[in-house]
């Protein structure tokens, strides 16, 4: 077990209703906020008017449509500039991961005077931020309990991972109620890039027998609760289950005492939504049987092997190389059976620009690390982006 320091100070509130408390959670933060939201969701389902009235003695300044994928020079500058315009004391982000991430750069952003994308790319560190406060209306990427996001600048085709202990949320109101208007589609894909987070750190050696318990169980649970979900999409239970599980996947316990992962999966897909701005959970669905696939070796069998066992419940009894293909093409079955693309070509990209960018990723994002799960270089990063086609 590798040594670990670790300390998370963001507040959940979860359940039914909790929202109500908004303003007694917001007033000792400020009463000028910026809210942030995306499309027009949190209008449809009446959250929006919710929101309006519980802030009605607040100063209320709006950023709305952040994108999926939320784009730094467009939504994340103009953030920052309604920020420092309205002398915004804190930020209110309402909505999926996009948003908040999204919002974690604005709070940042507004506490500094130079460009914001030198703090998303650590050329400067982040030395303040302003306090973030959260309503989560999906279920996926964990951002309420974290301290980081991710934003594309696509002039470029980067889409980076931003992370600084100034950037938790002070407070996560999490109704799982807010979540049963989401689509199959997006509930589908939210539960991909969960289940993904949670592999992306269970697939690292060494491993400790507390984490790994934590991780199988999650998993479990959204394989469990997904399906009844797209079946009936207003129940409580199931929605509360998986809402509760997205929550965990990147606020580090996870990681606790484990080796080194690279997070390789998210790393490769992050280059698919750059250059093609899909949505994420799909392409994660598509590449990670297939990095599963292509790391599986003697070195790595035996952590797949305790995978198939333990989450995928196959036997023990069979041989461990056939417990790992087993398992490897349950994951693939199971993401099919959401109704999720599963090649390459179903989201509408084609080889023409693999090789560009197998070469983006080797270069920026340092996966050829000896010391993490399964090291991988450009020839290994196309291998895998060609067998996904």
């Amino acid at each position: 077990m590798t040594n670990f320091d670790y300390q998370t100070p963001t507040r959940l509130i979860f359940g039914k209703d909790v929202v109500n408390g908004l303003a007694d959670v917001l007033r000792p933060l400020g009463t000028r906020v910026l809210l942030t939201y995306g499309g027009g969701s949190i209008k449809r389902m009446g959250l929006y008017d919710k929101v309006k009235e519980l802030l009605r003695d607040f100063d209320v300044t709006e950023l709305s449509g952040i994108e999926p994928n939320p784009k730094y020079s467009t939504s994340v500058l103009d953030g920052v500039r309604l920020c420092k315009e309205h002398d915004i004391q804190v930020i209110l982000a309402v909505g999926g991961g996009s948003v908040l991430d999204c919002s974690k750069a604005i709070a940042a952003g507004a506490k500094y005077d130079g460009e914001p994308w030198d703090l998303i790319t650590y050329k400067v560190p982040t030395k303040a931020a302003l306090p973030i406060v959260d309503i989560m209306t999906l279920a996926a990427t964990g951002s309420e309990y974290d301290c980081g996001g991710v934003i594309s600048r696509t002039e470029t085709n980067d889409k980076v991972g931003y992370m600084d202990p100034h950037l938790y949320p002070v407070a996560s109101f999490l109704d799982p109620t807010y979540t049963f208007t989401v689509g199959a589609k997006h509930t589908a894909a939210g539960v991909a890039d969960a289940i993904n987070h949670v592999c992306e750190q269970y697939f690292a050696l060494p491993g400790n027998d507390v984490i790994d318990g934590f991780c199988e169980s999650l998993i479990r649970t959204l394989m469990k609760w997904t399906p009844v979900a797209l079946k009936k999409p207003d129940d409580y239970e199931a929605r509360a289950e998986i809402m509760f599980a997205c929550t965990f996947g990147c606020n580090g316990i996870l990681s606790l005492g484990m080796g080194e992962s690279g997070w390789p999966m998210h790393m490769i897909e992050h280059a698919l939504s750059a250059y093609y701005d899909i949505t994420h959970g799909q392409g994660l669905a598509i590449i990670m049987p297939h990095w599963m696939r292509y790391v599986l070796c003697e070195k790595t069998l035996p952590r797949f092997v305790k995978f198939g066992v333990n989450v995928m419940g196959i036997s023990p009894e069979l041989p461990d190389m056939k417990i790992a293909e087993k398992a490897i093409d349950g994951v693939s079955q199971f993401f099919g059976s959401l109704g999720m693309p599963m090649t390459l070509r179903e989201v509408g990209i084609d080889d023409s620009r693999l090789q560009e960018m197998a070469h983006h990723v080797a270069v920026n994002e340092g996966l050829d690390n000896p010391a993490i799960f399964f090291p991988l270089r450009e020839n290994d990063i196309l291998a895998i982006l060609k067998a996904a086609l």
